[in-house]
């Protein structure tokens, strides 16, 4: 099934946030390899050069290495993953919050309402 893009950003940069989340969470554990940059093109339904650029975005930030006879693997730098993750955390709250505030709530209505309702489950 191709992955969800949408066509307000570029592909590429989808790419990397969706590999980003992919190997903080530890789908790609550190350590582990990475699928080519085809097999991965056509999971994504994507142009396979657009996965490239994306796989050198990722390598440029030091999320993989590319090992030219081994492909590509995640690093093993735990505290690099976990500042990733912590980047990408951050980000998802600060759109959080913005968006809550668009809809007229202060900071201190949002953290309440995130106190009553962060431990239900939604499906």
């Amino acid at each position: 099934m191709a992955w969800d893009l949408d066509s307000d950003r570029p592909i590429y940069a989808q790419l990397v946030e969706r590999l980003q989340v992919q190997i903080v969470s530890g789908y790609y554990p550190p350590g582990g390899k990475l699928p080519s940059v085809r097999e991965l093109a056509s999971v994504a339904a994507v142009n396979p050069n657009t996965m490239q650029k994306a796989f050198a975005e990722l390598e440029r930030g030091g999320l993989i290495n590319t090992q030219r006879t081994n492909g590509r693997t995640v690093t093993e730098d735990t505290e690099l993953i976990q500042s990733v993750k912590l980047g990408l955390a951050k980000g998802h709250i600060e759109t959080f919050v913005s968006r809550m505030k668009e809809l007229g709530y202060t900071e201190k209505e949002i953290l309440s309402l995130l106190e009553t309702t962060g431990g239900k489950k939604y499906e």
